[in-house]
């Protein structure tokens, strides 16, 4: 056999070894983040380069929804590919339960190290409790914490901690907080420690920032650093009541100048939320470990930040609901593939899993649309379904890429067609020319409720209002 030859099998060889090693997984989630914030879901404001190349290297689904659009119910869905009420974390502050089975978990079980930073909000009401004892898979959680959105902390001889202290408590003042101390650079230096450590190891970690979420402050110099930045308004801020369903009433002293105000500090906490993703994917780059890790970016839920007179979440509304998700997968996810179709949190552990070649554990909800981000679209049903917390007058939707349709004990069926009313201003549903789509959204929506035992298809509004809906025409 000649040196070609022997050069040739070579190389081959190495590029099957290379292949059948296994993926490292790293996660990546902030909190609250509105995804038209980012570069790649068309944000002008704030530049995201770092964001944006998970993007364009890999995979960005443009209709991810938060499964519940509130911190616990979306987190648990994630990281369970189970829809809320199975988990059963159906509100902030409930824990998850011990039946669960992470991906984390599976992971771990196949030989991975893992590891957990940042905000868990899955243990119940502690705050900010370090390294619960239940750890879901996440065998290095000394830097999880349960609940809060601390702007500083530190390594102590105790362990982590909130540095900042005011009457002898901790408290989310940023007051001094530096690229060591500030929550979000402290939390990139635990991840690039971890990956650094496991050069030689397949590594599972997840990195959940408590940034964008309020209060709309980040450290020096990326406080100033968009002050003077000419902030769009959006146009649903102060629009009618008639505009407005009952289960999303606007606050009217939430205007264009609340919006002008809040937002400068809210894009600041974004830049530097990429500057330290750009950190991150430097370490795995230098550590020769980014053609072989899976990076998923992606949010708990989003925020309003003014749009229908609103801040923060719970509501199906897109900017509370729908909620950045980029996947990179070299190998088996094709640079810049764009997932248009409908996918929630429950979806992302059975694709993962799909690309990592694990079995599922038992009791998983999700679809597996590994088919999608791989580039093809065949024989997939564009629909995903998204729920309100458990507290107060419950609703439901069903989302296509196009359309949604919202249940709800608190009034009216609401339908919006995303493509020609983008901003939501419009009910839909009673028009003529939609009652085709309202059947086939509820029929679907009806079968979800029965398939996955959500309690809310059985609320005497919903259920009267889907029954008409399908007894029409």
């Amino acid at each position: 056999m000649n040196r070609l030859l022997l050069s040739l099998l070579f190389t081959a060889i190495g590029q099957a070894s290379m292949l059948a090693e296994p993926y490292n997984v790293l996660v990546i989630q902030t909190d609250e983040h509105h995804f038209k914030t980012l570069g790649c879901y068309g944000g002008r404001i704030v530049e995201t380069p770092n964001i944006d190349w998970i993007a364009k290297n890999g995979a960005i689904a443009t209709s991810f929804y938060a499964t519940t659009p509130v911190c616990s119910p979306s987190r648990g869905a994630l990281i369970s590919g189970r829809y809320p009420q199975n988990t059963p974390v159906t509100n902030n502050n409930i824990s998850l339960g011990d039946h669960v089975i992470t991906f984390a978990e599976v992971l771990r079980r196949k030989g991975y190290k893992t590891g957990y930073a940042g905000k868990w909000h899955l243990d119940g009401l502690g705050k900010p409790q370090w390294a619960p004892i239940r750890k879901f898979g996440f065998d290095d959680n000394r830097y999880m914490f349960n609940r809060g959105h601390w702007k500083k902390f530190e390594i102590t001889n105790d362990g982590p901690r909130v540095a900042a202290i005011k009457r002898g408590k901790p408290f989310y003042g940023v007051e001094n907080a530096d690229k060591e101390s500030f929550s979000t650079d402290w939390l990139a230096n635990r991840t690039i420690d971890f990956i650094n450590t496991n050069k030689a190891n397949p590594f599972c970690y997840m990195v959940s920032f408590p940034d964008p979420h309020g209060p709309n402050t980040v450290r020096k110099p990326y406080d100033t650093m968009y002050k003077d930045v000419n902030v769009p308004i959006p146009v649903s801020v102060n629009k009618p009541r008639s505009q407005t369903p009952r289960w999303a009433a606007g606050d009217p002293k939430i205007t264009a100048d609340t919006v002008r105000l809040l937002m400068p500090k809210y894009y600041g906490m974004i830049k530097c939320l990429d500057d330290n993703i750009g950190r991150i994917l430097d370490a795995l780059r230098k550590n020769g470990q980014i053609d072989n890790t899976i990076i998923v970016f992606t949010s708990d839920h989003g925020d309003l930040c003014g749009e229908h007179g609103r801040l923060n979440k719970g509501v199906p509304y897109e900017g509370s609901a729908r909620i950045p998700f980029l996947f990179y997968c070299p190998g088996k996810i094709p640079a810049g593939t764009i997932v248009n179709q409908a996918l929630s949190c429950v979806d992302f552990v059975p694709t993962l899993f799909a690309l990592t070649g694990d079995q599922l554990p038992k009791g998983v909800d999700g679809r597996d649309a590994s088919i999608l981000f791989r580039g093809s679209k065949n024989q997939w049903e564009d629909i995903a379904f998204i729920r309100s917390t458990s507290t107060g007058k419950p609703w439901l939707a069903a989302i296509t890429d196009r359309y949604k349709i919202i249940y709800s004990a608190l009034g009216d069926p609401w339908l919006f067609d995303l493509k020609t009313d983008p901003d939501e201003l419009h009910n839909a549903f009673t028009k003529p020319n939609a009652q085709r789509i309202v059947k086939r959204l509820t029929a679907k929506l009806a079968a979800y409720t029965k398939h996955h035992n959500d309690p809310y298809g059985n609320n005497a509004r919903i259920k009267a209002d889907m029954a008409r809906a399908l007894s029409q025409g």
